[in-house]
């Protein structure tokens, strides 16, 4: 019997307004809470070198595809993930003239994915970005499911994370399809690559915020007693970020696995109902969050 599958159409957006000029969004914008605001601020720092390190990957096997479907598939790809480096760099900026060293931030992921490039293989390079994608789309479902995971945060920035989190679910399965179909990376390089991706999307996770609160001007006490106090939140195994996020990604390991395994967040369809009537990312963002489950 033949598994269902869940495949959304992939959709181009551009020059979508977040207001991330705005003054009115404040420097901890999630609920008020340092560290809470900090570690997504250091985990989408990463992005807009990562989404070009995703582009690469992927690129290095387009003239081996032969499928017209996935091959459009792999251009909307690419287009999406460069209006997501672009967005994120705008929301970089902001955090510069906060006072944080966000070349710093930048300049480590840059180094990283550019030595990825050089040294190993196309094939592990894909079965990374195929890992890192799987990753992503399951934060997407993680953050917009449930109400609780973005209560209290600022619009403008509630936004444009759902901005990104709708488009992770269009394109999930791209990379994964390029590298299965295209590179015939195997099993065995497959879970290496997200076991790899796993320890390390973790240990920056919890990591890169430490470095953002010394930033803002928190002592190494005051940020001790942050990370106390938000431990349920980051890795608690029924409340936190890392211990919902981690059973997510063990069904990457099924050997038959396909992201099109996975239906879409619950309310997926509400944010393209919102945004397709009113072109307004903000309040389809808004409608999304109230869709979301209580």
């Amino acid at each position: 019997m033949a598994r269902p599958q869940y495949k959304e159409k992939i959709v181009v957006r551009k020059g979508l307004d977040f207001g991330l000029d705005s003054e009115d969004i404040p420097r901890y914008w999630m609920a008020g809470d340092a560290l809470k605001t900090r570690v997504f601020d250091a985990v989408q720092s990463t992005f807009p070198d990562g989404e070009r390190y995703f582009i690469s990957a992927v690129r290095a096997f387009r003239d081996r595809i032969q499928d017209p479907q996935l091959l459009q598939e792999v251009k909307d790809f690419t287009m999406q993930e460069g209006q997501h480096g672009k967005v994120h760099t705008l929301f970089n900026e902001r955090l510069r003239r906060q006072g944080i060293n966000i070349d710093a931030f930048t300049r480590h992921t840059r180094e990283i994915t550019e030595r990825r490039l050089k040294q190993l293989s196309p094939e592990y390079n894909v079965a990374m970005t195929a890992a890192l994608e799987h990753f992503t789309a399951m934060m997407a479902d993680l953050f917009f499911a449930e109400k609780e995971m973005l209560a209290g945060a600022d619009p403008h920035v509630r936004a444009m994370f759902a901005w990104h989190a709708i488009e992770e679910m269009e394109h999930k399965a791209v990379a994964f399809d390029v590298m299965q179909r295209i590179a015939n990376v195997g099993y065995a390089t497959r879970v290496t690559a997200m076991t790899h991706a796993t320890i390390m999307f973790s240990l920056y996770t919890v990591v890169a915020p430490w470095f953002m609160l010394g930033m803002d001007g928190y002592s190494v006490t005051e940020r001790i007693k942050l990370y106390r106090k938000g431990a349920g939140w980051l890795l608690g195994p029924r409340k936190g970020i890392l211990g919902r996020l981690l059973p997510m990604i063990a069904s990457y390991y099924r050997p038959n696995f396909h992201p099109n395994d996975l239906p879409s967040v619950h309310n997926y369809s509400t944010w393209l109902s919102a945004f397709n009537s009113n072109q307004n990312a903000i309040a389809a963002a808004e409608e999304m969050y109230l869709g979301a489950t209580a």
